[in-house]
């Protein structure tokens, strides 16, 4: 009886829905999740790290491949050349600890900041400083600023983690 963890494909927004039916199947999941201030107060507060995925510890021996093929508002297990790929446990465990960082420290802070929106370093070499927001990078996690340096009219970018800024206060 081998359990091993399993990427379970989901249909766009339909996770919540997913990780309801998988769980209730008396599987166990894990469903990343990630606390956001968005812009309208009546939008989600909670987006998923890997929309469109979850993942699911199953024996598929046991259990069946099929039971994750014919659920409703899945695609399958990720696969490669048929095969169920498996997701290795210490990968699980740095994404739990990843995500429990950034929900700890407030959630996905610049989640509604535009390009060109002033934010605020709020930790780091250049705490205090005032920069221009320019984009986030690949993954989520750090974010390029523009930084104007010793007055000069020339901006400077620079990457820093994205739990190093703050919304400046009007």
């Amino acid at each position: 009886m081998a359990s091993y963890w399993y990427a379970l494909r989901c249909k766009p927004r339909k996770e919540d829905a997913v990780w309801r039916q998988v769980q209730t199947q008396g599987f166990e999941t894990y469903y990343p999740r990630l606390r956001v201030h968005p812009v309208n107060p009546r939008a989600r507060k909670v987006h998923p790290y890997f929309p469109g995925y979850l993942f699911v510890r199953a024996d598929l021996d046991e259990a069946g491949l099929s039971v994750f093929q014919w659920m409703p508002h899945t695609i399958g297990l990720v696969s490669f050349g048929g095969e169920p790929a498996t997701v290795p446990e210490n990968l699980i465990f740095e994404i739990r600890k990843r995500v429990d960082e950034i929900n700890a420290a407030g959630g996905e802070i610049f989640t509604g900041l535009k390009q060109g929106d002033v934010i605020q370093i709020s930790e780091g070499p250049f705490r205090g400083y005032e920069a221009i927001f320019d984009a986030t990078l690949p993954g989520g996690e750090r974010v390029r600023v523009l930084l104007e340096l010793l007055g000069s009219k020339r901006q400077v970018p620079l990457e820093i983690e994205a739990s190093q800024i703050v919304r400046r206060k009007k």
